[in-house]
């Protein structure tokens, strides 16, 4: 018993030995300024405004909890995923290896129900930033939190902390949201207030301008897509925090992450002083009015007044809602109330100018985009006293800008984990012409002799020229330089978002090559901002601060706008870029930025088309009317290119017809189809059914009259054309007429002793619709087959 005990004491001290060196081995392998953290993403009912809705939650709440690192340290991070359906997390602004970046089927595998995926990387950077899903709407239902990694050294002086999130809210299903927008229903700008229909226009002397528009194929100035039913800041409409004391200097770091609403941020009492942009130092500035787009983030030193409480107010771009933080006690110093936007005197003063709008947002071959021809052809177009500025602006010379040596700064990073490369954001230096020339470039660009662009002053806001690095930021002149053009391009009718007239399912992976410098020139061809973002990188955004131009990772485009960045290619893999409005993004509006590097084994089994093709599923939606002298039902099914629809018609006095086609969309505004109608063939009789096989053309033609033309299988040609104008708010007319020509081509014209070389049949209806809500509407209209009548029309 002795000599076996002795063996077991001794194969237990060994093991016991072999346990410590592991776990030496290990503590050596970990940095010891680890932080560990552990969110789990539940489905839960979440109310906001009073009303419970399905939402999604991060460790029970919306936001999700703020995760503090230190710079230098090591993230170490577990998703749960305790829904039922897959999720994902992006870490928007970090700087990370690939595998960690968090886009699903791209270079992160996607969360399944149940699963737990570990995310981990060294912390080579310090700011504010935040994290959210990356998966289809995700975000708009509530995953998304804040991100602050504190800095190796304070610079800043400040007693305090304050994350402030700012989001927007819905009570519909996001889905159904997107729904919506494809099936353009004008029911969220009539909630919000913010239709324009003719009587406001014409009483604003606006009616030629709104003629140019409809030209154009453009309803009118669009400012956001959606109403929202409140608007939030940390999760509330209004929130509180007395903890604050006069004189005490907070630092308030400010993040949108809404998923499609940009605000203008102010301040009461004393202007703040901005000191970071995107989680990088700026120089600070004195500034109250600022636009704050998605996904940026703004870090402001608030000090609280001696009358103890400043409000920060946030009002959604197109002036449809608000919300307030109150930092401090005592009585309130308020902010300043901006005023709603005028979208009637924006689309007043852009029709003056000589600009083409409507680019398209589908092209017929997607494989071929010519982007510099689609600019030359479609937004800006200078003449008279604007050539002087076009000559100038032609004139640059990217190639022969004067360069300077990088010189290091706090976004100098090497990247000391072995899978990632060393990061070195250097800077482009200009000259005095270049640096006015951009920032012209930036404020739309063209101005008349006494320095005022007619009509633009109201994008004059939207630049980024009051942001400057603390350090310069040019690229060394030895580093090629690739120039890309991506034309911002978008359908509303549609809602399909693109770049360079092809949608993200359509597109092919721009090339970044490295060690070069990619400068990208971003045009934008739409009415709407669009903030994008690059995703593990941080560019140059290029302004009338030269060679200190700032370092950002989002960037928002003001509609007709052009706006240049440029970063150098230091990285590995695919990483996304696309505009963060989350229902532009799942329209279309991406690509995928790739260094033609191997894929990551530990993405087998997860092909990238899921990815590619997220935003090209079938939407479903019909309508139903419901009247005294008929009824009719329209059933649609569409993604980018293909459409079904079945609509049927059936009066009262029966009269009736019925069809069914597949549409085939060639572009924006022209598609073909085919399909199979049938209708009675004697009036007021169901006697005898006519079954015809179809085929023609469909074209929104500019005046956005929907025009049908069409041959069916007896040889008789039709033409049929409709249009609906909203003329009062809630208050739309609408007409339908069609005319089907018989010339006897394949049957024998009946004698009625007047022509017989043809037989003619028409028919018309018009009428009126009042909008109540999203889903009904009450009508009125008569039908020459149908009669007179009323009813209720439901959309589902």
């Amino acid at each position: 018993m002795t000599i076996k005990t002795d063996k077991l004491l001794r194969k237990i001290t060994l093991l016991m030995w072999l346990c410590f060196v592991h776990t030496i081995v290990i503590a050596e392998q970990i940095p010891s300024d680890t932080a560990v953290y552990t969110i789990t993403l539940k489905q839960e009912m979440v109310s906001k405004t009073g009303k419970p809705v399905a939402a999604m939650t991060v460790n029970g709440g919306i936001p999700g909890p703020t995760l503090t690192f230190q710079e230098g340290g090591y993230a170490v991070i577990y998703v749960k995923n305790e829904m039922d359906v897959e999720t994902s997390v992006h870490w928007h602004g970090i700087l990370l290896p690939n595998f960690f970046d968090g886009v699903p089927y791209l270079n992160t595998p996607p969360i399944m129900p149940g699963e737990t995926q570990k995310y981990e990387f060294p912390l080579i950077q310090s700011g504010t930033y935040w994290y959210h899903s990356h998966t289809m709407l995700q975000e708009q239902s509530g995953v998304y939190g804040s991100i602050i990694i504190e800095p190796k050294e304070k610079t800043l002086e400040y007693d305090s902390d304050l994350v402030i999130v700012l989001s927007d809210w819905t009570e519909q299903k996001p889905m159904n949201v997107l729904r919506n927008l494809k099936r353009g229903n004008e029911w969220y700008n009539i909630k919000k207030g913010t239709a324009t229909p003719l009587n406001m226009v014409i009483g604003r002397g606006g009616l030629g301008a709104q003629l140019n528009f409809w030209k154009q194929r453009m309803e009118g100035a669009d400012i956001a897509d959606i109403y929202y039913n409140a608007f939030l800041n940390n999760g509330q409409i209004t929130s509180e925090y007395p903890e604050f004391k006069p004189g005490e200097k907070v630092r308030v770091r400010i993040i949108n992450g809404s998923g499609s609403s940009q605000f203008w941020l102010t301040f009461g009492d004393e202007d703040p002083l901005l000191v970071s942009a995107d989680g990088l130092n700026i120089e600070p500035i004195s500034r109250n009015k600022t636009f704050i787009a998605i996904a940026e983030t703004y870090d402001f030193i608030v000090t609280i007044p001696p009358a103890g409480k400043v409000e920060i107010r946030a009002m959604a771009q197109d002036g449809s809602g608000t919300t307030s933080a109150y930092l401090g006690s005592g009585n309130a110093i308020l902010a300043e109330v901006l005023p709603r936007p005028d979208k009637i005197g924006m689309m007043m003063k852009m029709a003056e100018m000589n600009m083409r709008m409507g680019a398209p947002a589908m092209k017929l071959n997607p494989s071929e985009e010519k982007p510099q021809e689609m600019m030359d052809n479609w937004g800006m177009k200078m003449d008279g006293k604007m050539e002087g500025m076009k000559m100038d602006h032609a004139g640059m010379d990217h190639s022969k800008m004067e360069m300077e040596p990088a010189s290091k700064s706090e976004m100098k990073m090497s990247k000391t984990d072995s899978s990632m490369n060393q990061m070195d954001h250097s800077k482009m230096n200009h000259d005095a012409g270049m640096e006015k020339s951009m920032a012209n470039d930036q404020k739309m660009g063209m101005k008349d002799s006494r320095g005022e662009m007619p009509g633009m002053d109201m994008f004059a806001e939207y630049n980024y020229d009051y942001l400057k690095s603390t350090e310069k930021t040019n690229f060394g002149e030895d580093i090629p330089v690739n120039e890309v053009l991506l034309n911002l391009t978008g359908n509303m009718w549609r809602y399909i978002w693109s770049m360079n007239g092809v949608p993200l399912a359509e597109a092919d992976k721009i090339k970044i090559e490295g060690g070069k410098v990619t400068r990208i020139t971003l045009n934008n061809l739409t009415m709407m901002h669009h903030p994008m973002h690059l995703h593990g990188h941080f560019f140059r955004v290029i302004n009338d601060k030269g060679e200190y131009s700032p370092l950002k990772h989002t960037v928002n485009v003001p509609p007709m706008q052009k706006i240049t960045i440029e970063f150098e290619g230091t990285e590995s893999g695919d990483w996304f870029f696309h505009c963060h409005v989350l229902y532009h993004m799942m329209g279309g509006m991406a690509r995928v930025f790739s260094y033609d590097t191997p894929r990551d084994p530990r993405l087998k089994g997860f092909p990238l088309k899921n990815l590619l093709q997220e935003g090209n599923h079938f939407y479903n939606w019909g309508t139903a009317e419901v009247a005294s002298h008929m009824t009719e039902i329209n059933l649609m099914s569409s993604n980018i290119r293909n459409q079904f629809n079945l609509n049927m018609e059936y009066g009262y006095n029966q009269n009736m017809e019925a069809e069914f086609t597949y549409e085939r969309y060639l572009y924006d505004y022209f598609r073909v189809f085919a399909g199979v109608n049938m209708e009675n063939e004697i009036p007021e009789s169901l006697d005898e059914i006519s079954t015809t096989a179809i085929v023609g053309i469909r074209f929104l033609t500019p005046y956005l009259f929907n025009l049908d033309v069409r041959l069916d299988h007896k040889l008789r040609p039709e033409i049929r054309i409709n249009r609906e104008i909203m003329i009062f708010p809630r208050t739309s007319i609408f007409g339908v007429y069609e005319y089907q020509m018989d010339l006897g081509w394949t049957n024998t014209l009946p004698e009625t002793g007047e022509n017989t070389d043809f037989k003619g049949e028409t028919t018309w209806a018009a009428g009126v619709s009042y909008i109540f809500s999203r889903n009904f509407s009450v009508m009125g209209s008569y039908d020459n087959r149908f009669g007179a009548g009323g009813g209720l029309t439901v959309r589902f």
